[in-house]
C-alpha cells in the first residue's frame, strides 16, 4: 500500500479510519473543553527587570550613581541583545532584554549575580535592587474595587491585602493582586520642627535611636535547672501610647520622652496615590492570572469567589471597575461563530453545484472531522484559543473541505461515466491523490515556516502557522480516507450523465482554446496583471497592525512637574467628568492618580453606535485643550517604548545630553509643519522643580558635618527612613513601619528646611542653614538611556485618516533627520523595532515556503519546468487582493500579509490541479494541446467549486457581524478579492504558460543533455539538437541534419 492507493485500502477496510477519526474526534472535544481562552499567546521572552529605589534622589544621581553602573555590570552578560533604563524621582528601572533562545532561568540568575557584584558601589540609602523575571502574562485581567461603609481606608486596604488576596491566589491560574489606591498601616512619629531645635537633635537620631531600642531580638541560650531556654530581649512597645513613652537621649546625660518630640499616632502612610471610580475616591486592585491559564476562567473564578466573601461579610462589596476579559470573550464567540458560519456556507456551495444531497453530507463531514482533532493537536502544542489562533482557525474555515471537495467531485464525475459508487471511489481516489497531497503540502510549505519564525514575532505567530499546519494535514486525511469510503458505501449512481457541462463551461473551454491558441499574448496579459499588481500596491498606504474597536479605551494625563497630588486629582475629575457626559458611549470612568500624572481607563457600552476609534478622534482634540496639562488618548501601538503611548515615537540616542537635547527640539519643531501629525513633542521634556543644598565646605569640615549626613538628616525629617533601615512596630500577625518624619504642613515652609537640626562631630547641632546655602533650581523629569547612551524620544499622533506609513517617509524626508549631528543615532524601540523584525521574518518565511513548494512539485512532477509555471501563478495571487483592499479603503498591514500568505497556497493548489492532470494525461499518450484542454475541462470545475467555498468561508470573515473585526475582516477582504481574480487568471493563464513552458522543455532538454550527460542508456547523437523551433530554422534557410533529435514545437 502506497499513499496513491491509500484510499483504496480505507475502502476495503472501512473500521480502522473510523477507530481512528472517532478517537482523534473526542480527543479533540477534551482538548477543545479544556483549553484557555486569553487575548493574546503566552510567550517566552527572555528579559529581566532590575528596580532601584531610592526615595527622594533626582534623576541626575541616579543615572550617575546607580543607572550607569548597573548597566555597566550587565552588558558584560552573554546573551545580552538590548538594555534599556528609566530614571525618574526616587527610582531607577534597568530593561535586560536577551535574544530569543536564551534559558530565562540562566539569564535572571545572571542578572541578579551581575547586581549583587556591584552592590558595594551603589549608594548607601537605596532600597536593596529588585530583579524580576519579565512575565508577558503579568498584566491585569480587570480592575476590581472594594467599597465598605464601617471601615476605614487603612483597615480596608489590609482585609483586601490579607483576606481577598489570599482567597483569590488560591484560585487555580490566578496570578494573584495588585492593590491600588488604598493606604499602608504605619506609626506616624511626626516631629515638632521647634522642639527639635530646642533640644538640639535631628530627625536621623530619632529614628536610629528608635532602631535599636523598639525591637525584640534574640539573646541567645542558657542551660538552668537541666533543661535549655532561649533567650528573648523584648524591647518592642504595645501601643503607639506605650511608643510616645519611649525616652530618646538628646546629649550630656539627658533624655525626653517621644511625646515631648512628637506626636506619635497610630495611622496610615502618606497617600501618593488614589484610586477613583466616576470621580469617587475608591480602593481597588488588579486581577492577574498566572502563565498558561485562562483569561475567562480565572476572571469568572475570581468573581464568583468575591460573591463569597460578599456573602461571609456583608460589609464589604466588590464592583468590576474595568476589564479586557469580556473583550476576549467576544472576539472567541464572534471567531468560533464565523467558522462555522462560514462551513455553512462552504456546504450550501458544494450542494449548488453537485445537486446531490449525499455527496453534500459527506463534503459536510469533513469539516467537523479536521477541525475538532485540530484542538487535540493545538493542545499538545501548548496554544490557547487567543486572538491569533482563532485567527487561524477562521482562515482555514473554507480551506477544511477543498480537499473534500476534489475528492468527492472527481468521484461523481466518475459515477456520471456510468460507473458504480465503489468502482468509481477506488479509481477516482487513486487517480487525485498525489494531487490531493500536493496541493496540501503546498500550504503546508507556505505556512511551516511561518509556524517557525525566529524573535519575538515567531513567538506569537507560531500559534498561527502551526494551526494551520495541523488544520490542513488533517482535512488531507479525511480526504484521504474517510470522504472516498463514505462515497463508496453512501453515494448514489444514477447512470451516465453530463458532468462538468453547461453554457459557462462552454465559454470556458473556448477561452481556454485561444489562449493556447495566443500562448504569448495570453502570458503577456499575465504580466500586464503584474505591473498592475506593482502599481496597485504602491498606490496603497501602509500600517504595522490595525486599529481596533474595543470596550475599552485609555486616557493619559500628564502634569506640569511639581504638581501636588489633589491638584492631578482635580485635573482627573474634569477629565472624568467631561468623559461621562458621552452617555450613549461611555459607561464608567475609572482613574488611576499620582502626583502629577494619571491614567483614565474608559469602559465604553457595549451596544454603543460609535467605534471607540472615533470617539477617541471626536474627544482628542477636546481634552487637548485642557489648560496646565497633557491630555491625549493612549495608542493602541505605540510606536517607540514600552509606555509611551503615542502614534508615532521617533528615538534619538547619543553621549552629549546637551546636543541630544538641541536636536530633539529641532526635530520638533520640523514635525509641527507636517499636517499628517498633531501634538509633536519631547516626552519627558519638562524641568521638575528642585531644592538645592550645597554644603559650605570650609565650615561643615570644621564641625565635622559631612554631605552623607546632610543628605541623611534631610532625608529622613522630609519623607521619613526607607523601609528596610526605618523602625519596626511589631503586631501578632505583620509588622508595620514606624515613619520619623515632620508634619506636611511643617514641609509646606522653607524656613523649617533651613532651621533642621544637623549633627555635628562634637555631639551637638547646627541649624541646616549655618553649614550649606538653600536656594531653588531645576532638573530633568526622566531619563531614558539604551545601551549605555542617553536618548530621547519624539512623539506625535496621527491626524485623522493617516496611517503610519505616510506620516514615517514624511517624518523621514526632514533635514534634521537626513543629517543628524555627529555622535546622535536614530534607535529602533518598540513597534518600529518590532515591524521591522516581523517584515524581515515575513520575508524569509516567505521565499522558504516558495522553495518548499518548488520540492513539492519536483516531487511530483519529476520534471522541472512544471513547477516553475505552479510557482509563476503565484504571481497572480496579489492583484484581487490589492484590488479588494482599495475598493474596501483598508491599508496593508498584518493580517493582510496573513491573507496573502493563505492566497499563495491556494492559488498554488489551484494551478497543481490543472498541471498534474494535463501531465497524468500527455503520459497516457494523449498530445499536448487536448491533454491541457482535458484538464481545463476535467479541473475547472473543482477549481471554482473549491474557490466559492474558500470564499463563502470567508464571507463572515470580511462581514465581521459580531465581535471587533479589525483583524479578521481585512484578512478576509484579502483572501477573497485574491481568489476571484486569481482563480479567474489561472484557468486561463497557467495553461498558456505550461504549454509554453512544456515546448522550452523539449527543446532545452536535449541540448542540455548532449553537453552534460552521457546520454545515458540511449545512443549519443552525433550532432547537438538545435534550440530553435522548426519554422523558424526553415524561414531562415537553418534545417537541421537527419542525425540530430528534432525538438518538440
Amino acid at each position: 500500500m502506497n499513499f496513491r492507493n491509500i484510499s483504496a485500502w480505507a475502502i476495503k477496510n472501512p473500521v480502522p479510519p473510523i477507530v481512528l477519526f472517532l478517537a482523534l474526534t473526542l480527543g479533540g472535544i477534551m482538548a477543545f473543553n479544556r483549553m484557555p481562552i486569553s487575548q493574546d499567546p503566552d510567550i517566552d521572552f527572555p528579559g529581566a527587570i532590575i528596580s532601584i529605589a531610592q526615595p527622594g534622589a533626582a534623576p541626575t544621581e541616579l543615572e550617575t550613581q546607580v543607572a550607569q553602573k548597573v548597566e555597566a555590570a550587565v552588558r558584560g552578560i552573554n546573551g545580552v541583545d538590548e538594555i534599556n533604563s528609566t530614571v525618574r524621582e526616587g527610582s531607577a528601572s534597568v530593561f535586560v532584554q536577551f535574544t530569543i533562545g536564551t534559558p530565562i532561568d540562566r539569564a535572571v540568575n545572571d542578572v541578579r549575580d551581575a547586581v549583587a557584584n556591584v552592590r558595594s558601589d551603589l549608594p548607601d540609602g537605596i532600597m536593596e535592587p529588585q530583579v524580576l523575571r519579565v512575565d508577558t502574562a503579568d498584566n491585569a485581567l480587570a480592575y476590581i474595587s472594594a467599597e465598605a461603609v464601617d471601615m476605614t481606608l487603612e483597615e480596608l486596604s489590609w482585609y483586601v491585602d490579607n483576606n481577598v488576596s489570599k482567597r483569590l491566589r488560591s484560585l487555580p491560574g490566578s496570578g494573584g493582586i495588585e492593590r491600588g489606591g488604598g493606604v499602608n498601616r504605619e506609626i506616624r512619629v511626626i516631629l515638632d520642627p521647634a522642639k527639635l531645635q530646642s533640644f538640639g537633635i535631628s530627625a536621623s537620631q530619632v529614628n536610629a535611636q528608635l532602631r535599636q531600642t523598639n525591637i525584640n531580638t534574640a539573646g541567645g541560650r542558657t542551660e538552668i535547672a537541666g533543661s535549655e531556654q532561649s533567650i528573648r530581649v523584648l524591647g518592642n512597645a504595645k501601643s503607639a501610647h506605650m511608643l510616645g513613652d519611649t525616652h530618646i537621649s538628646i546629649g550630656g546625660g539627658r533624655t525626653v520622652k517621644l511625646t515631648d518630640l512628637a506626636e506619635v499616632r497610630d495611622l496610615y502612610a502618606e497617600q501618593r496615590d488614589i484610586s477613583t471610580m466616576n470621580g469617587r475616591q475608591v480602593l481597588s486592585f488588579g486581577l492577574k492570572r498566572a502563565k498558561g491559564a485562562s483569561d475567562v476562567s480565572v476572571y469568572d473564578d475570581a468573581m464568583a469567589e468575591l460573591k463569597k466573601l460578599e456573602t461571609e461579610n456583608p460589609k464589604v462589596k466588590f464592583r468590576d471597575l474595568f476589564t479586557s476579559v469580556n473583550y476576549s470573550r467576544e472576539q472567541y464567540t464572534s471567531s468560533m461563530a464565523a467558522m462555522i458560519e462560514g462551513a455553512i456556507l462552504a456546504v450550501i456551495v458544494v450542494f449548488l453545484f453537485l445537486r446531490d444531497w449525499r455527496a453534500t453530507i459527506i463534503s459536510a463531514i469533513a469539516i467537523p472531522l479536521s477541525a475538532i482533532p485540530t484542538f487535540w493537536f493545538m493542545e499538545l502544542m501548548g496554544f490557547s484559543l487567543n486572538q491569533i489562533s482563532l485567527l487561524a482557525l477562521g482562515l482555514v474555515a473554507g480551506v477544511l473541505v477543498d480537499d473534500a471537495i476534489v475528492e468527492i467531485e472527481n468521484i461523481v464525475r466518475h459515477m456520471r461515466m456510468g460507473k458504480s459508487a465503489y468502482q468509481a471511489s477506488m479509481e477516482a481516489a487513486d487517480e487525485i491523490g498525489l494531487a490531493v497531497l500536493a496541493t496540501t503540502l503546498a500550504i503546508v510549505a507556505v505556512f511551516l515556516p511561518v509556524g517557525i519564525m525566529p524573535g519575538i514575532s515567531g513567538q506569537f505567530f507560531k500559534n498561527f502557522g502551526l494551526t494551520v499546519v495541523a488544520a490542513v494535514l488533517i482535512s488531507l486525511a479525511v480526504a484521504r480516507l474517510i470522504t472516498p469510503m463514505l462515497a463508496a458505501y453512501f453515494l448514489k449512481s444514477h447512470g451516465p450523465a453530463p458532468h462538468a457541462s453547461g453554457r459557462w463551461m462552454e465559454k470556458y473551454l473556448n477561452l481556454l482554446k485561444w489562449s493556447l491558441e495566443n500562448r504569448w499574448k495570453t502570458v503577456g496579459l499575465g504580466g500586464l496583471a503584474m505591473a498592475a499588481t506593482v502599481g496597485l500596491f504602491s498606490m496603497l498606504p501602509y500600517t504595522f497592525f490595525p486599529d481596533i474597536d474595543q470596550d475599552y479605551s485609555q486616557v493619559r494625563i500628564e502634569m506640569v512637574p511639581g504638581t501636588t497630588l489633589r491638584e492631578t486629582r482635580a485635573v482627573t475629575e474634569k477629565v472624568q467628568g467631561m468623559l461621562m457626559t458621552e452617555k450613549g458611549v461611555v459607561d464608567a470612568a475609572f482613574a488611576d492618580i499620582r502626583p502629577g500624572s494619571a491614567n483614565v481607563y474608559l469602559t465604553l457600552k457595549r451596544d454603543r453606535t460609535t467605534s471607540s476609534l472615533d470617539f477617541e478622534e471626536k474627544w482628542g482634540p477636546l481634552l487637548g485643550k485642557i489648560a496646565d496639562a497633557r491630555v491625549n488618548f493612549r495608542a493602541q501601538d505605540s510606536g517607540g517604548p514600552p509606555g509611551s503611548g503615542r502614534d508615532i515615537q521617533i528615538t534619538l540616542a547619543g553621549d552629549n545630553p546637551e546636543t541630544l537635547s538641541a536636536t530633539a527640539g529641532k526635530l520638533v519643531e520640523e514635525m509641527r509643519g507636517l499636517p499628517e501629525l498633531v501634538a509633536p513633542r519631547v516626552n519627558g521634556d519638562l524641568q521638575r522643580p528642585e531644592i538645592l543644598i550645597k554644603p559650605r565646605m570650609d565650615l561643615a569640615a570644621s564641625l565635622g558635618v559631612t554631605t552623607s549626613a546632610l543628605s541623611q538628616t534631610i532625608r529622613i525629617a522630609t519623607i521619613g527612613d526607607i523601609d528596610q533601615n526605618s523602625p519596626k512596630f511589631s503586631l501578632s500577625d505583620r509588622q508595620v513601619p514606624i515613619r520619623v518624619t515632620l508634619s506636611e504642613d511643617s514641609r509646606r515652609s522653607l524656613a523649617t528646611i533651613e532651621n533642621l537640626p544637623v549633627p555635628t562631630a562634637s555631639g551637638g547641632s547646627v541649624p541646616l542653614k549655618a553649614v550649606a546655602s538653600i536656594s531653588f533650581g531645576a532638573g530633568p523629569t526622566t531619563i531614558q538611556r539604551t545601551n549605555l547612551n542617553r536618548r530621547t524620544s519624539v512623539g506625535a499622533d496621527l491626524a485623522e485618516g493617516v496611517v503610519s506609513s505616510i506620516a514615517t517617509k514624511k517624518i523621514d524626508a526632514l533635514p534634521t533627520m537626513k543629517n543628524l549631528p555627529m555622535g546622535v543615532k536614530r534607535l529602533s524601540l518598540g513597534q518600529s523595532r518590532m515591524q521591522a523584525e516581523m517584515l524581515t521574518n515575513f520575508m524569509v518565511a516567505v521565499v522558504s515556503g516558495i522553495m518548499l513548494v518548488f520540492a513539492v512539485l519536483l516531487l511530483l512532477y519529476r520534471r522541472i519546468m512544471p513547477p516553475f509555471v505552479n510557482l509563476g501563478s503565484l504571481l497572480l495571487a496579489p492583484l484581487g487582493a490589492g484590488l479588494a483592499l482599495l475598493i474596501a479603503g483598508m491599508p496593508v498591514s498584518m493580517p493582510v500579509l496573513i491573507g496573502m500568505l493563505m492566497l499563495l497556497g491556494i492559488v498554488a493548489k489551484n494551478s497543481i490541479l490543472v498541471v498534474d492532470f494535463a501531465l497524468d494525461e500527455m503520459d497516457r499518450g494523449v498530445d499536448k494541446f487536448t491533454a491541457i484542454m482535458e484538464a481545463g475541462h476535467k479541473r475547472a470545475q473543482p477549481i471554482v467549486m473549491t474557490t466559492v467555498a474558500m470564499v463563502a468561508g470567508m464571507v463572515p470573515t470580511a462581514i465581521a457581524l459580531s465581535g471587533d473585526g479589525a483583524w479578521r475582516q481585512p484578512m478576509g477582504v484579502t483572501v477573497i478579492g485574491g481568489l476571484i481574480v486569481s482563480t479567474i487568471l489561472t484557468l486561463v493563464i497557467v495553461p498558456a504558460s505550461f504549454s509554453l513552458a512544456l515546448g522550452f522543455e523539449q527543446r532545452v532538454g536535449p541540448w542540455l543533455s548532449f553537453w552534460l550527460t552521457n546520454g545515458g542508456v540511449g545512443e549519443h547523437p552525433v550532432r547537438p539538437p538545435s534550440l530553435l523551433p522548426e519554422r523558424i530554422r526553415r524561414r531562415f534557410g537553418r534545417g537541421g541534419a537527419a542525425t540530430a533529435i528534432e525538438p518538440a514545437e
